[in-house]
This record gives structure tokens, C-alpha cells and sequence, in this order.
């Protein structure tokens, strides 16, 4: 039997089949409806579904999930494994949590520091006894090319060049892609000193739906050798605790 996972974010909503550890099936919609959910529900031997949501209401869709699987919303709980040090656990996004769970499922008795590049860029971390204290949030690529374009006059809307390599820009455009894209690794890299000064080893593990580009960031840094890309981490938290929750 297999399990669905499915992950509701801010802009997409994934979704995920596993056999055990295997994730067999993986897509990502900006909708869901009852017609997706039940063409997965023919296509794979569903028996269980796990749910984590940024979202408070339910959409119908999930009614379909509850009547025709086991269902189970993904909490704080389901977390075997992490201490969870967060002073504010209640605002403590799921996503996040989740990404944790998965780094240290995947990588057990290490110390991982995760980096999920979507609508933001959340940085987390978590020691080889899976103490989780924090991290940090800031804007996502798309985000900061968005706000270059909305809160100036003569700025225009651009997207990511994943062909920019240079270190300054010479135009309008390619000033904001250096501002944006060389921000972006100037960023991560200062923050993944900050881990490293703490004399130990540790994973970087690189998510999220911009994590082939922060790989390309970082390839030529002193970083690459640690680097591991886990786009899809969170789905294998969720995954891992579904597991460990009908144990």
C-alpha cells in the first residue's frame, strides 16, 4: 500500500506518492480538485494520506481524502526525533518543520542546515542529536524581483537569469539581476559560515522549488563538497511521519 503526502504552500500545492521510502510519483499543481485527487487515488494503491497545509480552511477536496483513506493533518507532534527548541512553536511554519524531519531522516546522527528556496528563502538548522532551535526567513527570488518592480517607478519586471554570472552589471537590468541573484549567494554563503565557525561538519541541504539555481550559486564556493539536493524534502518529512505515526 502507499501513502499520498501532500504539501498546500503559498503558491503551489504538492503532491507526492511513496512505497515506504520510494517516492514514486511526484507533481505540483496551483489548484486542487476532487478530479486530481481521485485520479491518484485510481492510479496508486493509496491507504494513507498526511496533509500539511500553510492554509486554515479546508478545501472539499479533502473531504474525498478523509472518506476514501486514512487522513492525517501534520502537527508539531509527528515529529519523532526533533527537539524542538522554537520559543514561539505555535507560528512555527509547518513547512519548515517538516524539512527538518526530513533532513534528519535522510541524514540521522549529523548536522544538517536546510535551505528552502520558494516564495521565501528559510534557512534551518539542525544538530546531529535532532535539536531544532531556529533559523531564518528571508525574501524568495521571485519575491525580491517582484519588489524591485512594485515599489520603485522606472524599474522593470524581470525574471531570474540563471545564465548571470558576473559580478556587477553594466545596464538597468543587469545591475538588478547582480543586486538579486548575487545577493541571493552572498546571503546563503554568509550564513553558512556563520554554521561552519562552529568547528563541526554538517550538511547543506538545498529544497524547494528554486534549489537547482541555489545549487549553481553555489558550485564553485569552498561549500560544494557538503552540498546535497533534496528537492523534495519536505515531501519526505511529511512522508517519514506518516511512517512513524501509524508505527
Amino acid at each position: 500500500m502507499a501513502n499520498l503526502v501532500i504539501d498546500i504552500g503559498n503558491t503551489f500545492t504538492k503532491i507526492a506518492v511513496f512505497d515506504n521510502d520510494n517516492l514514486l510519483y511526484t507533481e505540483h499543481f496551483i489548484t486542487v480538485d476532487a478530479a486530481i485527487i481521485n485520479n491518484f487515488l485510481n492510479n496508486y494503491p493509496i491507504q494513507t494520506t498526511i496533509i500539511s497545509t500553510v492554509k486554515r480552511d479546508k478545501e472539499e477536496w479533502q473531504a474525498v481524502l478523509k472518506q476514501k483513506t486514512q487522513l492525517t493533518y501534520f502537527s508539531a507532534a509527528m515529529t519523532t526525533g526533533i527537539h524542538n527548541q522554537y520559543l514561539t512553536p505555535q507560528t512555527l511554519g509547518l513547512d519548515r518543520l517538516a524539512a527538518v524531519a526530513g533532513a534528519n531522516h535522510l541524514y540521522p546522527g549529523t548536522n544538517n542546515l536546510v535551505i528552502d528556496g520558494g516564495t521565501c528563502i528559510t534557512y534551518d538548522y539542525v544538530d546531529s542529536d535532532g535539536n531544532y532551535f531556529g533559523g531564518s526567513i528571508s525574501p524568495g527570488l521571485t519575491m525580491r524581483y517582484n519588489a524591485l518592480n512594485y515599489f520603485t517607478a522606472n524599474l522593470p519586471l524581470i525574471k531570474t537569469d540563471e545564465m548571470f554570472n558576473n559580478g556587477y552589471g553594466n545596464s538597468t537590468v543587469t545591475s538588478m539581476q547582480s543586486g538579486v541573484q548575487n545577493g541571493i549567494k552572498y546571503e546563503m554563503t554568509g550564513f553558512i559560515e556563520q554554521y561552519f565557525k562552529n568547528g563541526q561538519q554538517l550538511n547543506i541541504i538545498l529544497t524547494g522549488g528554486d534549489s537547482i539555481f541555489f545549487d549553481t550559486l553555489l558550485k564553485n564556493s569552498i561549500f560544494a563538497p557538503y552540498i546535497k539536493n533534496e528537492p523534495h524534502l519536505v515531501l519526505k518529512g511529511l512522508n517519514a511521519a506518516i511512517q512513524q505515526h501509524n508505527d
